[in-house]
């Protein structure tokens, strides 16, 4: 598909939005918009095959993400968002690499309950981030299994008041391999099926 293919365009190379410019982030969202215009999925919250799996972030506008790079000494490594349909889950994943030794994750679990054909509303329930070394981080798939296994890590790792902590996020593009997302805050998506 065209729209699709010239989106992935214009993100290559802009580091997930750290490197987009205002006229890159205007282009952007002209892209996203046009490919939203024809999403094959009309109704992406009953397409559990297609959602469910782990998904790459390739570009967003969220600044709680793309701030994580401002840490001294830290940068932002690549950022995954794992969808589990059947449990209700969301497991969103961000690396952090810098000095040896010091390269961490930051993540966040949360459960998701359909409200529309394309709306899941989302409440956090739990933060872990701390060193990769100290937690035993070897992917994602390996951390979800060991997070949904109940285990606790050396990390700063803690519940939230899921009356509190909740957003929205509404699918707007779904096929076997991108998916596009609106949130609560503004914030834009763009991942791609590992």
């Amino acid at each position: 598909m065209l729209r699709k293919s010239a989106l992935l365009e214009i993100i290559a190379g802009k580091n997930r939005g750290l490197l987009a410019t205002a006229s890159d982030k205007q282009a952007i969202l002209s892209a996203i918009a046009q490919l939203e215009d024809y999403n094959p999925t009309p109704r992406p919250v009953e397409a559990a095959e297609l959602l469910n799996g782990d998904w790459r972030l390739l570009y967003t506008t969220s600044s709680a993400l793309l701030n994580l790079d401002g840490f001294p000494l830290v940068k932002l490594g690549s950022i995954y968002q794992s969808i589990r349909v059947k449990e209700s889950k969301i497991y969103n994943i961000a690396e952090l690499y810098g000095l040896p030794y010091l390269e961490g994750i930051v993540s966040v679990a949360a459960r998701f309950e359909v409200t529309s054909e394309r709306r899941v509303q989302v409440k956090f329930e739990r933060s872990i981030f701390g060193l990769s070394r100290l937690i035993g981080y070897e992917s994602p798939v390996q951390f979800i299994n060991e997070i949904e296994l109940g285990k606790k890590f050396a990390a700063v790792d803690f519940g939230f008041d899921s009356r509190e902590q909740q957003g929205w996020l509404d699918i707007t593009y779904l096929d076997s391999d991108l998916r596009i997302g609106r949130g609560n805050e503004g914030s834009v998506f763009v991942l791609t099926k590992e």
